[in-house]
């Protein structure tokens, strides 16, 4: 796969990007913004066409896996117990 060009490199990297910032929670979205930056400035200088291939296809997996988990919602929350004084132990939803 030669398709190294630089305008995809970058389409690539914008659409990283994009889902990242779509995860609801911040601690997770903060993370994975500063992986994929990290991961790209730190590979910026690679000219080896095979390298270039695999970190493309690396990154490629990466966009797959961040839309699979930004679409997936978050399990719900179980039923924890509270005391009430008069009635004794109940179920909270």
């Amino acid at each position: 796969m030669a398709s190294c060009s630089r305008s995809h490199v970058i389409s690539l990297y914008r659409m990283l990007m994009k889902e990242s910032k779509k995860f609801p929670s911040y601690n997770f979205r903060t993370y994975a913004l500063r992986r994929v930056k990290h991961g790209f400035r730190e590979n910026q200088h690679v000219d080896n066409p095979r390298t270039l291939d695999m970190l493309l296809g690396q990154a490629r997996e990466s966009l797959a896996l961040i839309k699979r988990q930004v679409r997936c919602p978050p399990p719900p929350l179980p039923a924890q117990p509270f005391c009430d004084a008069e009635d004794g132990v109940h179920w909270k939803q």
